[in-house]
């Protein structure tokens, strides 16, 4: 392999990245899938559909993985994980999966923070999986389609790599920012109109 070509080094870092994070939320791999995204849109090293697939190969091995080990009956797996998320959290998930659940794994992977709650209360649900790979697979083309987008917005802005890179970066976070402000104010709202109707009741 020559090092010295950044394709050698972008492809492997951009999907080990996107999936060592879809297992261990350590990575952002919002902000890794769009800055390589912005780095393919103002140079020649990285192609863009590439990109997009590896982010969704790695955003969907990762999944599975998170999927699979508790629900083949790991529970100190199981247990490792779950001491990460809010434990209301993981309850509320298991109510609405039992529901609604390929919708969730869809907007669980979209939403920050939202995928191993999701995930985890899929396994505990023993979810077949012949629903959740198409759903998982699913999501993580629409996730890896839109983070990418924000590295293509980028770079139509700038034509340097390293401000695209950065601006790509910027932009993620921002987005997530948002989106967990909106998270939190629907379900402050929620909590507020169930106060309401106990009031009542």
């Amino acid at each position: 392999m020559n090092w010295t070509d950044p394709a050698a080094i972008g492809y492997p870092a951009l999907f080990g990245g996107v999936l060592l994070g879809s297992i261990i939320p350590i990575v952002p791999t919002g902000a890794v899938v769009g800055a390589a995204a912005a780095v393919a849109t103002t140079t020649d090293h990285l192609s863009l559909p590439l990109v997009i697939v590896l982010a969704t190969l790695g955003a969907y091995l990762g999944d599975v993985v998170t999927f699979g080990i508790p629900r083949l009956g790991s529970e100190a797996a199981f247990r490792w994980i779950s001491r990460r998320q809010p434990a209301e959290r993981l309850e509320k998930a298991r109510g609405q999966f039992a529901r609604r659940g390929w919708q969730l794994v869809v907007i669980g992977r979209l939403v920050p923070a939202g995928r191993i709650p999701v995930l985890l209360a899929a396994a505990a649900l023993s979810y077949p999986w012949r629903r959740l790979l198409p759903a998982a697979l699913l999501a993580c083309v629409l996730w890896a389609g839109a983070y990418s987008a924000l590295g293509i917005v980028s770079g139509g802005i700038f034509d340097s790599p390293i401000i695209a890179t950065v601006l790509a970066t910027v932009l993620v976070l921002l987005v997530t920012v948002l989106m967990n402000l909106i998270a939190r104010w629907r379900r402050k709202a929620k909590e507020k109109a169930g106060e309401k109707t106990g009031e009542r009741v």
